[in-house]
């Protein structure tokens, strides 16, 4: 590890450097965007700028790949230049934009050119895109999975956009069918309609009621039952009830490629801490009861649930009425997803080593970004300077979302990112973000 570099571009030393091998002092040598070699962190080195963080802790770029960027079409929501400039402020230096939202939704190669269109230039991180699954569009997929999309996402319970259709079983089994045969993954919000009701009136008690955890448990069976049946990579989003725990537990025991996600406010809030009519905490599945919540970090901590990402869908201020019934679902959590989970996590004796694992590590991996996830020689240099210990008090309007609405408004979290490095050059005011289509 010790020895002289010739000509770096860039050295970031720290104390603390969450490498793939776990925490301790080095050197990042980084050269034409990539991580060149690790060193000793006192190795004096040839570099164009040597930057030492001292103790604040160096970090891999964090990987979000649930994220609703909504461009074009709902572009008044948030967009490709406002989603990765909060991104790039949170230290996630890659994002996958979810297909629907946007308009069109991404089903088709044509509609995927659109979306890559809206994105070219406007980008401070690197963005990849999931292409859909909705009725009717099977003979889609192959192509845009050649194209370069992650995966397909598709909806057993209505999506909330009449412009993305849920798939009935039978057609959730020809899609599972169709992507096997081409080695595709699909992400699947997996809440069963037959278990799903209309909330009884405006408050949170009763819309977290019409959404019980059994309508998430039932359809990640059904889904484990497809994938079971088809063979296909499957991956279940944003599990919010710990009642799926066992099922995808048991499923992994058997070898089958079904991986789950959760997201910062499932692991942060409760549906205790909801304060009347604030809808900024409204999503579906909906945050559950704080004993539901513990269950949830004992599935991150047994990787039964492997990864954390945001689910960051926002909309219009005017859209979140104070009414559970009516308002939008979504959470708006880009920017502030590693301090939301590093408050919890350090609390809960996890080190920032399980954080990197959970929010950079396994989510490139399950969407199959190379060249991510690990401060490793031959990655790209997506790197982090994030002080652990540091006071983050969150204010709205000071977030680089579009719109000011988030539930952790006047919330003070731990831990707060300093410089965010893409490819060895800070993020800032130039959008640098390439657009990632994977290349087979």
């Amino acid at each position: 590890m010790s020895g002289t570099g010739q000509g770096y571009d860039l050295v970031v030393r720290s104390r603390r450097t969450v490498t793939a091998d776990g925490e301790r002092a080095a050197a990042v040598a980084v050269r034409a965007g990539k991580i060149a070699a690790l060193h000793a962190y006192a190795d004096v080195l040839d570099a164009a700028e040597d930057v030492d963080l001292r103790d604040l802790a160096l970090l891999p770029g964090l990987v979000d790949t649930h994220v609703h960027v909504n461009e074009p079409g709902r572009t008044h929501w948030e967009g490709f230049a406002s989603a990765t400039r909060a991104a790039a402020a949170g230290g996630v230096t890659t994002i996958v934009d979810m297909p629907l939202n946007s308009i069109p939704p991404t089903v088709s190669v044509e509609a995927l050119d659109v979306k890559v269109r809206a994105a070219e230039g406007r980008c401070h991180v690197d963005v990849g895109f999931w292409g859909g699954a909705i009725p009717g569009n099977v003979k889609e997929l192959r192509a845009l999975h050649d194209r370069g999309v992650h995966g397909f996402k598709c909806f057993l319970s209505p999506s909330g956009v009449d412009e993305f259709p849920a798939l009935t079983l039978p057609e959730v089994r020809q899609a599972m069918e169709e992507i096997a045969g081409f080695g595709g993954l699909m992400v699947v919000h997996a809440e069963d309609p037959a278990l799903l009701g209309e909330p009884t009136g405006p408050t949170y008690p009763e819309f977290l009621e019409s959404r019980p955890g059994e309508s998430e448990r039932s359809a990640v069976e059904q889904v484990v039952l497809l994938a079971r049946q088809t063979g296909a990579r499957v991956h279940i989003l944003h599990v919010s009830s710990a009642d799926c725990l066992d099922v995808l537990e048991a499923a992994q025991a058997d070898g089958l490629p079904v991986t789950a996600e959760t997201c910062p406010h499932y692991l942060a809030l409760t549906a205790e801490q909801v304060p009347d009519g604030d809808t900024g905490y409204k999503c579906c599945p909906p945050i559950r009861p704080a004993a539901n919540r513990d269950r949830l970090w004992d599935g991150l901590a047994r990787g039964v649930l492997s990864c954390v990402v945001s689910d960051h869908s926002p909309s219009t201020a005017d859209l979140k009425v104070p009414d559970f019934a009516a308002a939008w679902g979504g959470i708006s959590s880009l920017q502030l997803g590693l301090p939301i989970i590093w408050t919890e996590a350090s609390r809960r004796g996890f080190g920032l080593d399980a954080v990197v694992r959970w929010m950079s590590t396994h989510p490139a991996a399950i969407a199959e970004i190379s060249g991510k996830g690990a401060i490793k020689p031959g990655n790209d240099a997506d790197l982090v300077a994030f002080d652990p210990s540091a006071d983050n008090p969150v204010d709205a309007h000071r977030l680089h979302h579009k719109n000011p609405v988030t539930p952790y408004h006047g919330r003070t979290l731990k831990g707060a990112v300093h410089t965010t490095w893409l490819r060895g050059g800070p993020t800032g005011t130039v959008p640098h973000g390439a657009i990632l289509l994977r290349h087979h």
